[in-house]
């Protein structure tokens, strides 16, 4: 019976040491398909609103909020507890590239524009030129037949042209009924 105990013991106890000898052994190996071979796909993301330098440029002190939202858009966010403060954030983030976020800060006072806080942005050349990441241009194929080429299709059947339209109204009538 003691046998039998110490011969289990042993058994379990070289078990336990081959498979972590094994898995040591393992982990140290350098194998041929590193881990930058099979790398998930991570889409290229941007987020926020994009705002160039060309557009804060564009800003002027005093300007009233309609005129800043016509030149840098909807802010991304605007609070309930400081209405007077409009906040543009937007990042790009890249697989092999560092996140780059930017930031900018619209302040006004009785509806006009007063300051103007933020990072220093991109133009809108430099954006794209972070975006395309020196990826070549597609070529694209010249878009041209030959009558001979044109000759092995069947032409369309001339339609005649449609009867004349009579002319539009230069006036229609109201769409909501007159209050009474």
């Amino acid at each position: 019976m003691t046998a039998l105990r110490t011969f289990c013991f042993l058994g379990a106890w070289s078990a336990i040491v081959a498979l972590s000898s094994g898995l040591v052994g393992c982990g140290s190996f350098k194998n041929p398909w590193s881990q930058d071979t099979f790398k998930p796909y991570v889409a290229e993301v941007v987020q926020g609103n994009f705002v160039s330098k060309e557009q804060r440029q564009a800003l002027s002190m005093g300007m009233p909020r309609s005129q800043v939202r016509d030149v840098l858009g909807t802010p991304l966010v605007s609070s309930l507890f400081h209405a007077d403060r409009w906040d543009y954030a937007f990042s790009i983030k890249r697989q092999g590239v560092p996140e780059q976020k930017f930031h900018l800060t619209v302040n006004f006072k009785s509806d006009a524009l007063a300051a103007i806080e933020g990072d220093e942005l991109p133009s809108e050349a430099e954006f794209v030129q972070r975006l395309s990441n020196g990826r070549k241009p597609a070529t694209v194929p010249t878009l041209q037949a030959t009558d001979a080429q044109l000759g092995k299709y069947p032409s369309a059947p001339v339609v005649a042209p449609a009867q004349a339209l009579p002319p539009l109204p230069s006036s229609y009538p109201p769409l909501e009924a007159p209050a009474r």
